[in-house]
């Protein structure tokens, strides 16, 4: 037997998965190491458990899932810290911008960083990595009304708050979104 044993062709999902585990993970925290770690420990459970997964349903849920859970556990262990709150030190960081798209980037990321957590995580699920309104529900633990609703209040408040933006976000397909959040996640 291999190395990989019978999980040769769920191993090759996996890590198929992989760039959409970063970049869901980079809208959640904001931040490329932990992004990183996040996903690594994604991975880990993830192959831990892989002859859990069931065969014939969508390896993407179950990994967005285990990815999400996981951070909200991170979250709640953080949830006493406290770093850079004033953020004085987010402030002195500057990066001129490479392109002439990139200050309609830093824009739209400022402007999203600033939505309710709950909203950033059903645009992305939803506009960014191409989730049903159901898979999300799913993934979330939530309504599919409540995950419309989110992605709804998250795309209007977005628009008001990039009103020099040429297009209105509330009626942004979700393909350009999902361009949007693969530029986001490069930032």
């Amino acid at each position: 037997m291999s190395e990989r044993g019978d999980r040769g062709p769920l191993s090759d999902q996996l890590v198929a998965e992989v760039p959409a585990l970063r970049a869901f993970a980079r809208s959640l925290t904001m931040n490329h190491a932990l992004a990183d770690d996040l996903v690594q420990e994604t991975v880990l459970k993830a192959w831990a458990k892989l002859d859990r997964f069931e065969p014939g349903t969508k390896m993407r849920a179950w990994l967005f899932t285990i990815l999400r859970n996981t951070f909200l556990s991170i979250m709640r262990k953080r949830a006493r810290e406290v770093e850079d709150v004033d953020h004085a030190h987010a402030a002195r960081v500057v990066e001129l911008p490479a392109q002439s798209g990139v200050p309609d980037l830093v824009d739209f990321k400022r402007a999203y960083t600033q939505l309710p957590p709950p909203q950033r995580e059903a645009l992305i699920l939803v506009c960014a990595a191409g989730f049903t309104y159901d898979e999300a529900a799913e993934i979330c633990g939530v309504a599919p009304g409540t995950v419309k609703s989110r992605v709804n209040r998250a795309r209007k408040k977005l628009s008001e708050m990039l009103p020099h933006l040429s297009q209105d976000l509330s009626s942004v397909e979700p393909v350009t979104l999902s361009v949007l959040g693969t530029h986001f996640a490069k930032l």
